[in-house]
């Protein structure tokens, strides 16, 4: 029997790197989809909406099928799912006037979400904000109220295979919430990101964070995709961004194949990016995984 609703969460509580699939784009949200992915070798499932489309309907058909098929192996309801949403966390504003894509993604009964471009302290605190429901009061003395409103539960709960009560509880940020279900990240993936990254990871209700290494290599003028070792002023980035995430006990985001996944772990990467089992299956007994997949 699963501790928690949400496996990545358990995983990263016991200091389990946890490995993801999932595309950025093209992803087939179908109820038979669901159906077949519940039974997936990650540990949570990534679905982009940053450039894929914002299909709710589909999503919601996605989540039953995950449902139907469960549990999982490892006793959990459904696999994590941690949808990637459209809006860029490039300041405040812009971010609290998207905050309706976050309802939209949480009501379908997710677990989670990531939130790309982040480039200010101000547009994460929103987005926490927004992912929160008001009579929550930890952290607000630092990123003010929530402002995610009643109606959600009736979709979401079930989902979660839990009373709308109990889900009012339990859908918070974690571990600002040690008891909270829902896992957020951000991605830094430009030059402001990667200068303010230190104000940025320190908002509480953050739980993940990656270098975007594609869009960052983008604004330093490389067209082909970057990989390690970066050039100089991309491994200083990296450098940067995951120092922060030590400082603030965040989980770093990053890929990583079966050659080079040990080195990564002992290094302290916690989410693995790659869609590759194989990094996952080398990754799992070097750790020396115990929980089921």
């Amino acid at each position: 029997m699963a501790n928690r609703i949400n496996r990545a969460i358990e995983l990263l509580e016991a200091d389990q790197a946890i490995y993801y699939d999932g595309p950025h784009t093209g992803h087939v949200l179908t109820y038979e989809q669901g159906h077949k992915d519940a039974r997936t070798w990650a540990d949570y499932i990534n679905v982009g909406m940053e450039h894929g489309a914002f299909d709710m309907t589909g999503l919601e058909e996605y989540m039953r099928g995950l449902v139907a098929a469960g549990p999982t192996n490892s006793g959990h309801r459904t696999p994590t799912v941690i949808v990637e949403a459209p809006v860029n966390g490039i300041d405040g504003p812009n971010v609290a006037f998207n905050a309706w894509q976050f309802r939209q993604i949480l009501a379908r009964g997710v677990h989670g979400i990531l939130l790309c471009q982040a480039e200010s302290a101000d547009a994460v605190r929103e987005f926490v904000r927004a992912c929160r429901f008001p009579h929550h009061k930890a952290g607000t003395d630092k990123i003010g109220g929530g402002t995610r409103g009643r109606g959600s539960e009736p979709t979401a709960a079930p989902v979660w295979g839990i009373d709308q009560q109990e889900y009012f509880e339990r859908c918070e940020p974690w571990p600002l919430s040690p008891k909270g279900e829902l896992l957020l990240g951000v991605k830094i993936e430009s030059p402001p990101g990667v200068a303010h990254c230190e104000e940025i990871l320190a908002v509480p209700g953050l739980g993940f964070a990656e270098l975007g290494p594609g869009d960052l290599g983008l604004s330093l003028g490389y067209t082909t995709l970057q990989r390690r070792p970066y050039p100089p002023e991309m491994e200083a980035a990296r450098a940067k961004v995951f120092a922060a995430c030590k400082k603030n006990k965040l989980a770093f985001l990053e890929g990583a194949m079966p050659d080079k996944i040990a080195a990564s772990l002992d290094e302290g990467v916690r989410v693995i990016s790659g869609h590759n089992p194989d990094s996952a299956k080398v990754g799992r007994a070097h750790q020396k995984r115990t929980m089921p997949v």
